[in-house]
């Protein structure tokens, strides 16, 4: 994407105190798109190619912005997450986790555990917490098999999180 390109997507994007500048069919008319979700898949698929960071952070947006489905991205989701050349790991683990999906298990897994070296300042462990409440939503016994694993987990953040959850599905 060009610079042009980046800002007229980052129009989309609500900021502090203020709505978006521009519209989806201004973005869409600007790719010769009529589909939001599809441009923003094909943006993501080019932009994980070219490993480029803000490019995938604009194929967020526009995912956003066009109210697509995360179905459609799971596969490309699952296999960016572990990248640690971009910075989505904790949006790419909320958008997996609106899907409730048993598939999302092995990545959400992942999520639990692995802190990319841009996170490594966060004690809080918010990208391990939001995987874990995305865990929670799953129904399943993989879902339950990873949240009990981490009940033993060394950090107290994670298991606290991971018991409210099995309390939450009723499965303690």
């Amino acid at each position: 994407m060009t610079s042009e390109e980046q800002e007229l997507v980052m129009g989309l994007a609500i900021g502090l105190g203020e709505g978006p500048t521009r519209t989806l069919d201004e973005v869409l008319a600007h790719f010769g798109e009529s589909d939001g979700g599809a441009l923003a898949l094909r943006l993501l698929r080019d932009a994980m190619e070219r490993r480029d960071a803000d490019d995938v952070e604009m194929a967020l947006i526009l995912h956003a912005a066009a109210d697509a489905s995360v179905e459609e991205f799971l596969e490309p989701l699952t296999e960016l997450f572990p990248a640690d050349w971009h910075r989505d790991h904790e949006d790419i683990v909320s958008m997996l986790g609106r899907l409730r999906s048993p598939r999302t298990v092995p990545t959400l897994a992942l999520a639990t555990h692995w802190v990319p070296e841009r996170l490594d300042w966060d004690e809080n462990r918010a990208l391990a917490v939001k995987a874990i409440w995305a865990l929670g939503a799953v129904s399943g016994p993989e879902a339950r098999e990873v949240l009990e694993g981490l009940l033993d987990d060394e950090n107290e953040i994670i298991r606290e999180n991971a018991l409210n959850q099995l309390a939450r599905r009723g499965e303690l």
